[in-house]
């Protein structure tokens, strides 16, 4: 099958590694994969594929009520809206394709998908960066990218949304991204005022998208929404036997 049947939707599997620099140092790193969706092409992956569904069980599956802003529509349009209130007028023509990790027999949780926006030209011009923290709770920078960047595309930002209980709110975020071709790759850099705190990357590769890939990713990476969660808890708990300062959620009663 070729790219153009394929479609845009793809496969990509590699590594994500957490490097903080202080107060104290501490690495990690794992394998994982994810899928790049079209959201133009959500109805044809749900016929034309085996292992994956929309909008219901399966291996894997893409529900869109798991992403976006809370409101009515698809995600699609929910996610074009926020854009437009956001001052990016990306235009009913626009295309999005989003990086996220799929549920697996029913359950994911996704500490980041990354929603590529291109406008009619083909161009990107925006990219959402949609968070998730462990308290249910997501939040979505929007970020306009200029006519006349250049690869990696850098976008910086001001933390406002609660995620690690060992880093503070007040922090300002750098995103370094190659968007999805036959490689993607991002990292993300948390600053204080003194200088970086940690730095997180993600390096993927591309494979077309068809059931055979899929059973493979499953089989590498069986219970992988499952170890994300898990892992998030062991790496806090390594954390706190660290002795690192832990940061209430700004939502909670002193």
């Amino acid at each position: 099958m070729s790219r153009r049947e394929e479609g845009q939707s793809a496969v990509y599997y590699g590594s994500v590694a957490h490097r903080r620099l202080k107060p104290k140092r501490h690495f990690l790193r794992y394998s994982l994969f994810q899928l790049l969706i079209d959201l133009d092409e959500l109805e044809t992956l749900d016929g034309r594929l085996r292992l994956l569904s929309v909008g219901r069980f399966n291996l894997f599956s893409i529900h869109e009520k798991d992403f976006g802003p809370d409101g009515l529509g698809t995600l699609k349009e929910r996610l074009l809206d926020l854009a437009d209130r956001e001052g990016i007028a990306l235009g009913p023509d626009a295309t999005i394709r989003s990086m996220t990790m799929p549920r697996l027999l029913g359950y994911a949780f996704n500490p980041l998908t990354v929603h590529f926006c291109y406008a009619a030209d083909k161009r990107l011009a925006a990219i959402l960066y949609e968070v998730h923290n462990t308290f249910g709770e997501r939040h979505i920078y929007a970020l306009p990218v200029d006519a006349s960047a250049a690869l990696p595309i850098t976008q910086t930002c001001a933390k406002a949304f609660h995620v690690s209980p060992f880093l503070p709110m007040d922090l300002a975020y750098d995103f370094i991204v190659h968007p999805p071709k036959d490689d993607f790759s991002i990292a993300i850099r948390d600053r204080d005022r003194d200088g970086l705190v940690l730095t997180a990357t993600m390096a993927m590769k591309r494979r077309p998208l068809t059931d055979r890939e899929l059973l493979r990713q499953f089989i590498a990476f069986p219970l992988m929404t499952l170890k994300v969660i898990a892992g998030i808890h062991y790496e806090a708990l390594r954390l706190w036997l660290k002795g690192l300062k832990i940061f209430r959620h700004p939502g909670t009663a002193n």
